[in-house]
Formats: structure tokens, C-alpha cells, sequence
């Protein structure tokens, strides 16, 4: 769960820099959350929001890593705790590389979306995002419990429920957005009504 709340810090402080505020990070049995009050509309800030989680897990890895390789190998490094440090640093490596499948909502489906959202319309980035979670959901859930993972699929059936829930929070958004640009570009263009002239 450290190793969490600092995958989720990277998140949070790299959307703070960028004036995002974060709400809360919520941890879940399956791995936490950070809430913002926003996502960037800007692809690169949030390709930059999204790497910061990963990067930390693998920056974790390699620094311990690093002690292991210096210290001559990790019984000489870390004692009777060597065992445990290698499982922490095989584990930051495996989530990090897991937060990279591309399935929206987690971060590989979210670097997607920055990527499409370069060449396409938000709404219509998010909705290919979602849809190639979609595929890659539908194909992880049979494969996990085909290898008695059921964690594994349970994770996978969360994505799927949570990238419909964002797509259609994004399209309600984008839909209250619109409704808002074209009242208020009508009460721009109609003349305010006046009274007739009294004879």
C-alpha cells in the first residue's frame, strides 16, 4: 500500500502542478485511485499526469535495484530482509508494467486517449480508448480465470465497468458544455427586447 499511495502521489502531484486539484486517494483492496476535480484537456499535461504513476513504481525498482547490484547482491544488502526486497522490487516492476495495458480507465488507456486527443476530438479519443478496453477486457477476464486468477479477472471486470462510467460522464460533460457554448452564443447575437415606443 506504500508503494500505492506513492504511485498515486506521482499522479497527484504532477496534476497539481498543472493547477488540478486532487480530491482525495482512495485505496481499494484491487490497488487506489487518485481523485481530481478535472483531467486536463491538454493531451500533453495529461500524458505527463498519467507516466508520473508508473514512473514512480519503476524509479522504486531501480533504486532498489541499484542497492542490490552495489552492496554485492541482496544477502549481502538486505539480510533476512533480502527476500522481501526482492519481492517488493519484482512487484513495483510488475505494476508498473501492468498499469500499461492499454485499457481505459488506467493509465495505459489514459496515455491512449492523450495520444488520439492529439489528432481527434476529446469525446471521440475517449470513445476509441474505451473501446479498445473494451477488446482487451474481454480477452483478459476468460484468459485470468482460465489460469485461476480470479483477482486477475475481477481487476479486469472493474476496468470494464469504470471506462463505461468515464466515457459517459466525458460525453454528458462534453453535451452540457455544448448546450452551455450555444446558449450563450444566442443570447450574444439576439437583440434584448425593448418596449414599443408608447404614442
Amino acid at each position: 500500500f506504500v508503494c500505492v499511495v506513492l504511485h498515486e502521489l506521482g499522479h497527484s502531484l504532477t496534476a497539481m502542478r498543472f493547477g488540478v486539484n486532487v480530491r482525495r486517494i482512495l485505496l481499494m483492496p484491487i490497488g487506489g485511485v487518485a481523485e481530481f476535480d478535472r483531467i486536463p484537456r491538454s493531451p500533453a499535461q495529461e500524458l505527463l499526469i498519467t507516466v508520473a504513476g508508473p514512473s514512480v513504481n519503476f524509479t522504486i525498482a531501480g533504486l532498489l535495484w541499484c542497492a542490490i547490484k552495489l552492496s554485492g547482491g541482496w544477502e549481502f544488502a538486505f539480510g533476512p530482509w533480502g527476500d522481501f526486497v526482492v519481492t517488493l522490487l519484482t512487484w513495483n516492476i510488475w505494476v508498473g508494467l501492468f498499469n500499461l495495458i492499454p485499457a481505459f480507465p488506467m493509465d495505459g488507456g489514459r496515455i491512449v486517449r492523450a495520444l488520439l486527443a492529439l489528432k481527434l476530438p476529446y469525446l471521440r479519443a475517449t470513445y476509441w480508448a474505451v473501446t479498445l478496453a473494451k477488446v482487451v477486457t474481454i480477452v483478459g477476464v476468460p484468459y485470468a480465470i482460465y489460469r485461476e486468477n480470479y483477482f486477475m479477472a475481477a481487476i479486469f471486470v472493474y476496468i470494464f465497468m469504470a471506462g463505461q462510467a468515464e466515457y459517459r460522464a466525458v460525453k454528458r460533460r462534453e453535451t452540457d458544455e455544448a448546450l452551455w457554448r450555444e446558449s450563450l452564443i444566442r443570447s450574444i447575437s439576439v437583440p434584448p427586447a425593448t418596449e414599443p415606443p408608447v404614442l
